[in-house]
């Protein structure tokens, strides 16, 4: 990532962790407060919120309207994370190379911090977007929100995840896997930021196919960082996959054939920017970096 590119992404970036600090105060239980800000705080790349900011920038000259949007989306996808991370599913220790959420503060705790943001994050969307965005868009962007975080999107994708773990799978049922618990959230983050900008069906549609193929991408390169990075590198333990049975695009198709994939798809959503004209750097880069870091 280029230094005027990664500029640029800091600053989304940081915007977002201010508003997360100021969205999330403590409040009496303050256990409950305390283990939501523990896991919404504690890092990563805020990939998610960037894309929705981004999103609606470049397709309505500014981003400032779907900013409290991004905040909530970052929240549901700590609240996947935490969840995911229990002893009850994918029973991990570390998040983002810290004790994950249940290590810190309790399985009770953890599973009521997850409901908790996943009822919260809808009601910053509605209290903290400006009133300038009309009711209708607000309507949608709910709508999006609770869909992708529900039965449909990627509750259905740790299902089927779970399910499927020391079972030969096919192709069609690895693909809804990722569609639904990885790109889902990929989708909600550009298409609320499409939504938001007012744009038409044409221009979302593009969006949409572009997060449909980074979310694939991202979810292969995760697969593929499982059995080649460590604990320092991955933020999680390594090797998780194999030990538990999970069948990865790394495991169906082997380690060769997945970067190959991992490149084509970036490559892929690359060409929908240039055909669609929506010109970004950010969006343009992110695909880059996820190619970068498997090959």
């Amino acid at each position: 990532m280029n230094e005027v590119v990664k500029k640029q992404f800091d600053e989304y970036k940081n915007l977002i962790e201010r508003k997360l600090d100021e969205y999330i105060p403590v409040e009496y239980p303050e256990k409950i407060w305390k283990s939501m800000r523990y896991s919404v705080l504690a890092g990563g790349k805020r990939l998610r919120p960037v894309m929705t900011l981004e999103t609606c920038r470049v397709l309505s000259g500014s981003y400032e309207n779907a900013v409290a949007a991004a905040c909530a989306i970052e929240m549901l996808h700590s609240q996947s994370l935490i969840h995911d991370d229990l002893p009850c599913m994918d029973n991990d220790d570390y998040r983002r190379g810290k004790l994950t959420n249940h290590k810190v503060f309790g399985e009770a705790a953890a599973v009521l911090a997850g409901d908790a943001l996943l009822s919260f994050a809808p009601q910053i969307i509605i209290q903290k977007t400006p009133k300038t965005v009309s009711a209708e868009t607000l309507l949608k962007v709910l709508e999006e929100f609770t869909v992708a975080a529900g039965a449909h999107k990627l509750i259905a994708g740790q299902v089927v995840d779970i399910e499927s773990e020391g079972k030969q799978i096919s192709q069609e049922t690895l693909n809804y896997i990722h569609e639904n618990k990885t790109a889902a959230l990929f989708k909600l983050s550009m298409r609320t930021g499409a939504i938001i900008a007012g744009t038409d069906e044409k221009i979302l549609s593009a969006v949409t196919e572009y997060a449909e193929k980074i979310g694939l991408a991202f979810q292969i390169m995760d697969d593929i960082l499982d059995v080649t990075a460590t604990l320092e590198e991955l933020g999680k333990t390594p090797g998780k996959d194999a030990k538990e049975e999970k069948v990865t695009y790394v495991s169906f198709y082997g380690l060769e054939t997945s970067k190959k994939q991992v490149s084509s798809l970036c490559s892929e959503a690359c060409d929908i920017l240039k055909e669609h004209n929506i010109q970004s750097d950010i969006l343009r880069e992110i695909a880059n970096s996820i190619n970068e870091r498997v090959n």
